[in-house]
């Protein structure tokens, strides 16, 4: 894709929410369901997965580990962004690489010591670009990356966040 090409199917969005701010306001949502033994099963609109328990906290290591969902989806939004972002900038990226490494202390999610956090105490995203293009510009590309990639933002600058219990509705049974 080149420049003019995103610029012309962003244009339309960008003049449509600056006349009406609300309409960029959008809520997604994920879902899932509880699986056989301790797992989930996450509905992605693209696939079915099945998360399950790391095998540092007992897992198979069949099921995919939520840790390491969270950080597939930091790359995926980063990389999205950078390619946005070099499109825009006119950069030419022969190829790009990210990596995600958080690091994680078990004995906090298994209740084994109430000083180590439950999470992730350090995640490092990591770029290997190739490219001719000069530092100064390499420099803007990963800020402007940094900048309106929503993963990183959202992790960056935790939102405010509310647990809630709804209750099941009982299964209707048809004759």
């Amino acid at each position: 894709m080149h420049a003019d090409d995103l610029r012309s199917i962003q244009a339309p969005l960008k003049e449509r929410y600056r006349a009406e701010p609300q309409a960029a306001l959008i809520t997604l949502r994920a879902q899932g369901r509880i699986g056989e033994g301790v797992s989930c099963r996450i509905e992605t609109g693209k696939a079915l997965v099945t998360a399950g328990l790391h095998p540092a906290t007992g897992g198979t290591g069949l099921a995919a580990c939520s840790g390491d969902m969270l950080l597939q989806a930091l790359v995926a939004c980063a990389g999205v962004t950078l390619n946005a972002v070099a499109t825009a900038l006119g950069i030419e990226l022969r190829d790009a690489t990210l990596q995600a490494e958080g690091d994680l202390d078990f004995r906090g999610t298994l209740g084994l010591a109430k000083d180590v956090p439950v999470g992730f105490r350090a995640i490092r995203l990591q770029f290997t670009l190739d490219t001719d293009a000069p530092e100064e510009q390499l420099a803007t590309l990963l800020r402007l990356t940094e900048r309106y990639c929503v993963v990183y933002q959202t992790l960056a600058h935790p939102p405010a966040l509310a647990v809630t219990r709804k209750a099941a509705q009982p299964e209707r049974l048809t004759t």
